[in-house]
């Protein structure tokens, strides 16, 4: 792809010199979702609902390209996309396929069947083909709504990003959490491969272990540091006890280090050695 050259474009368009072009495109962003159409002597662009995606906005394009030429006489068309999934969508059907990737294929065979010629054909973006680079334009700067539906799909991801956000920002408030203040962000971490490390570090993140909070259950006075006479926590045993300074610096070869230096995504990978060096490993 990284040869393709814009004369390139043109040799192809001499090859198809009875076709007559349409460009399409698909546009997304923060705040909305939109498509346009680039025909020989006019142009559409329309937004859809924000919740749709990128590829219904590709193939909604396509769709709508097809349904202008559906009202005028037959001919010879070559509809352009640089949507390469758009375009292989249309050849590979099952039950998860785009719903309007059957209307596309149903309204094409309709117009074959009247006396058009059809081709769909894929072309690269930003390499300087005019028409592709109207479509991309009047994508981006489309203000008239079109009233679709929505696909399913596409409003189950809506859904589940708004629900993430509303839960991101829950998240975010929950300062006294001890989790929080290693795990700002809500996204799946990848588990350990042995169970037992992972179960020990899943207690480390959360700052509950059977030793610091064993005496919630069983109504007993809190845990205390025989060498700094504080509580003892996750915190305390990890960075603030000074009786570990040793072992620290011979795990970790530094003296300052956080809660996120041993617990965060990847953990530190002496975290389990220097545990069992201070006798904590087995207590968690």
């Amino acid at each position: 792809m990284g040869s393709y050259k814009k004369h390139d474009m043109k040799y192809f368009c001499c090859l198809r010199v009875n076709f007559i072009p349409i460009f399409t495109d698909g546009s997304k962003c923060s705040s909305c979702t939109s498509f346009a159409c680039v025909f020989i002597n006019s142009t559409l662009s329309f937004q859809l609902h924000s919740s749709c995606s990128i590829f219904t906005a590709e193939i909604t394009a396509i769709l709508h390209a097809l349904s202008q030429i559906s009202s005028g006489p037959p001919d010879n068309y070559i509809i352009y996309s640089d949507s390469l999934s758009a375009l292989e969508s249309m050849t590979s059907l099952n039950r998860f396929s785009h719903p309007l990737t059957f209307n596309i294929l149903e309204l094409r065979d309709r117009l074959t069947t009247k006396g058009f010629t059809i081709l769909f054909c894929w072309i690269p973006s930003h390499v300087g083909i005019s028409g592709n680079e109207l479509a991309d334009n009047l994508a981006r700067s489309a203000t008239n709504s079109l009233n679709s539906p929505v696909p399913v799909n596409d409003i189950k991801k809506y859904v589940k990003s708004i629900r993430h956000s509303k839960w991101q920002a829950q998240w975010d408030h929950k300062n006294t959490n001890k989790l929080q203040s290693i795990k700002r962000l809500i996204d799946s971490w990848p588990s350990l491969p042995i169970r037992k490390l992972d179960t020990v570090l899943t207690r480390l993140r959360i700052g509950h272990t059977r030793f610091t909070h064993r005496h919630l259950l069983l109504g007993e006075p809190a845990p205390l540091c025989t060498a700094c006479q504080c509580q003892m926590t996750v915190l305390h045993i990890l960075i603030e006890c000074q009786q570990f300074n040793l072992q620290s610096i011979r795990c970790f070869h530094l003296s300052c280090l956080t809660l996120k230096d041993f617990l965060y995504k990847d953990p530190h990978p002496q975290l389990f050695t220097f545990l069992k060096m201070v006798g904590f490993y087995f207590l968690i």
